[in-house]
């Protein structure tokens, strides 16, 4: 497993259980797919060219992130070959 902790508690619970109320029914089938290849994946390379891959910038030149929708992203850091501390944010 790719998948080593969560921020936020409803993509946890959206990937353990398949649905939560904690990220909106609009935005759930694609941060699924993206959770999905989060927790397949060998290391932030096998994104490239998904979604607006992208690492940020500044203070967070450690987090990565890839678009659900407008604003939205799923943000992560890679860490030990795991994505860590994933979260669903609109950090713009």
């Amino acid at each position: 497993m790719s998948i080593g902790s969560f921020r936020h508690k409803g993509l946890k619970e959206l990937y353990t259980r398949g649905a939560t109320r904690g990220v909106g029914r609009q935005y759930q089938k694609t941060a699924l797919l993206i959770l999905d290849l989060l927790d397949n994946m060998e290391s932030p390379a096998d994104c490239t060219g998904v979604r607006h891959f992208h690492r940020l910038k500044g203070g967070r030149s450690d987090t990565y992130a890839l678009a659900v929708s407008g604003n939205w992203r799923i943000t992560f850091r890679w860490q030990n070959g795991e994505a860590r501390d994933v979260d669903f944010e609109d950090y713009h």
